[in-house]
């Protein structure tokens, strides 16, 4: 999901552990660090930050709209989405800058954020593919807002763009929320580590 609007972080698939000297001890505890975070010229190693930010669960998101030159259903995936602000409601998310998708999703006055299920896994990997019809074989109806709301989806949250805030290699897009609510009923899509599953609830 490399070159959708919102890439997902994705780690090395590394799973050793430290190795005993690798540890460093804190209130008097050991505490594992784990391999070397930083390249010989200081910077951090891009593979290492996924690797360990991967290690945070996110929900996962279908952001759409209707282009606003030929009226066709267009969207991107996200995990980096979350809410803002109560009062005002805001939301906001992540967008690379080399996404082809964000450009039409962003010309329209109203975009809509889908809570994916997690059965939707399917649905996520085709809103993330790089060019053609993203939404082949997609059931949806239309929002208030009239964007696509994804057939399956927990719920939908049609928003107004009020702000980008450049930072590193994404945009961070800030959204008004307009009128949202719940839709279908199920578990959440759910990524980690490199991979899908859902949540279980306590027995």
């Amino acid at each position: 999901m490399s070159t959708h609007a919102a890439r997902l972080i994705a780690p090395d698939g590394c799973r050793g552990l430290p190795t005993p000297h690798q540890r460093r001890i804190r209130n008097g505890a050991a505490m594992p660090t784990g391999p070397s975070s930083h390249s010989p010229n200081g910077h951090l190693e891009s593979h290492r930050f996924r690797q360990v930010l991967g290690r945070f669960a996110t929900g996962v998101v279908a952001i759409t709209a209707l282009d606003a030159e030929d009226g066709r259903p267009c969207g991107l995936a996200a995990n980096s989405f979350t809410s803002v602000s109560l009062d005002p409601p805001l939301v906001a998310f992540c967008v690379a800058h080399t996404s082809t998708s964000w450009p039409r999703v962003r010309g329209a006055k109203v975009v809509t954020v889908n809570v994916l299920a997690e059965n939707q896994q399917a649905v996520c990997a085709q809103m993330a593919a790089k060019g053609g019809d993203k939404f082949a074989g997609l059931e949806w109806t239309g929002s208030p807002g009239g964007n696509p709301v994804l057939e399956g989806a927990l719920a939908w949250i049609d928003c107004v763009v009020e702000n980008e805030h450049l930072a590193g290699d994404h945009v961070i897009v800030v959204a008004r929320v307009l009128q949202l609510d719940t839709y279908a009923d199920g578990g959440p899509l759910v990524f980690f580590r490199g991979g899908y599953g859902g949540f279980v609830e306590p027995a």
